[in-house]
């Protein structure tokens, strides 16, 4: 009986020694530095927390036991007798757990070389195999497989598709043409004049040929007199030959790298629909009698016709804005503008030469009067317009017109004060020698 006195006495006292232990163990490893650490003070920390936990547990277990009593009664806590055997197989339980948690720590440690540190493991996103891609063969007859295909479908297309439709192309090679004998040297090299054409069309010469490059339609060409040429189904053979005709009859030509290159080329066919212009393309109704057809190709070339003029504009004025955009930069960083009073002049000659060309000679801001009394004409000329957005176009081009309207009065302002300048320094400079003069005279 006394024994087990002795032995409730020196429990508590045991619980409270390993738990001041177990403080002292864990401020003693805060205190450490991390690269200091070594497998032994990581396992007997980790011996020291597990035998805290113990007790805080037994401690949580015999709470919430007594939690459940009713009021009023008290259990006592229930302790073990302490023989050998079960001092022995405590002891020993502490060993393996001892070695279970140095062993863990020791793999941590070989793992990711420092304690805390995260070792990473496979990607987290998809990425493909590379057992699993396919080999250079089966890429290349993958490949051979969708060139067959594609030249399939251009076959099918080139047969069926575009089989009947045909070419229309129009250049702009100079300002003007001299029609008269335009037309006598095309009709001497076998060309047709087509006659039966309204009279209030007198800007344009509509020639017949015989080569056309299909056979569905017949070639016709339209020889506007503003300098602009459009071709209807006529063999490349034969364009090139009118072209040549047409450098003989023209005023004011232009380069040829510039005629080729600002051009319009757009596919026609004939079919039973009304005709119209219909996703870029033209469509002519195969109902439709030859005169009719005239006229409405004419309607249709007139557009192209402007387009391209204006085309050949777009670019002199680009040309015109690149030989003065270096004056604003001089006017800024005030350096003197290496421009004469005589090149000043002759930039604003080109200018108005081509405001005038742009707004008043051409048919570019109203519908020309051919089509007040056809409206199924005009119908076709707007649409074509709009299809190649003239307006807009020529709103772009006026407003750099203006801007440059604007600099180049600026320096003719710039010139007209330095002028006037010059002339009050010599003004004041001759008044100067006449009052020397005067003086000279009145004391000698």
């Amino acid at each position: 009986m006394s024994l087990k006195i002795l032995w409730r006495l020196h429990q508590p006292l045991k619980r409270t020694q390993a738990c001041g232990f177990a403080l002292r163990t864990l401020n003693r490893l805060n205190s450490v530095p991390a690269n200091r650490l070594n497998c032994t003070t990581l396992a007997s920390s980790a011996s020291t927390l597990n035998l805290l936990k113990d007790g805080r547990n037994r401690h949580t277990s015999l709470h919430n036991h007594r939690c459940f009593l009713p009021r009023g009664v008290c259990q006592r806590p229930h302790f073990e007798m302490l023989t050998p055997f079960n001092l022995k197989s405590k002891t020993w339980s502490l060993q393996m757990r001892l070695q279970s948690t140095t062993t863990a720590n020791k793999s941590v440690l070989k793992q990711g070389g420092m304690l805390g540190k995260r070792t990473f493991k496979g990607p987290r996103t998809k990425q493909p195999s590379r057992t699993n891609q396919p080999s250079l063969e089966e890429v290349c007859d993958d490949l051979f497989i969708f060139v067959k295909i594609i030249f399939g479908i251009y076959n099918y297309v080139s047969n069926y598709v575009l089989q009947d439709m045909m070419q229309c192309i129009a250049y702009a090679t100079a300002d003007q043409y001299h029609l008269p004998t335009l037309c006598h040297d095309l009709i001497a090299h076998g060309f047709i004049e087509i006659k039966e054409f309204p009279r209030d069309a007198s800007n344009v010469l509509v020639m017949g040929t015989e080569n056309a490059a299909k056979p569905y339609d017949s070639g016709t060409i339209f020889i506007f007199r503003e300098g602009s040429v459009v071709f209807w189904n006529v063999e490349e053979k034969t364009v090139k030959t009118v072209m040549r005709i047409l450098e003989q009859h023209e005023i004011q030509p232009y380069e040829v790298a510039l005629v080729h290159w600002e051009n319009e080329e757009i596919n026609y066919t004939v079919g039973e629909s009304n005709s119209k212009l219909h996703r870029g393309i033209f469509l002519f109704n195969e109902e439709l009698d030859y005169d009719q057809v005239v006229l409405e190709k004419f309607a249709f070339s007139n557009a192209l016709s402007l387009s391209v003029k204006l085309a050949i504009w777009e670019v002199s004025l680009d040309n015109f804005v690149e030989s003065i955009q270096s004056i604003p930069e001089m006017l800024k960083s005030g350096q003197r503008v290496k421009l004469s009073r005589a090149e000043v002049m002759q930039k604003i000659g080109e200018l108005f030469s081509l405001r005038h060309c742009i707004n008043l000679s051409s048919d570019l801001l109203i519908t020309p009067d051919f089509y007040w009394d056809r409206e199924d004409l005009e119908q076709l000329y707007d649409k074509t317009c709009q299809f190649l957005n003239i307006n807009r176009r020529v709103k772009v081009v006026n407003e750099k017109l203006q801007h440059c309207t604007e600099l180049t009065d600026l320096m003719r302002n710039h010139f007209s004060e330095k002028h006037s300048l010059r002339l009050e320094w010599m003004i004041v400079v001759l008044i100067t020698i006449e009052v020397m003069f005067e003086l000279a005279r009145v004391i000698f």
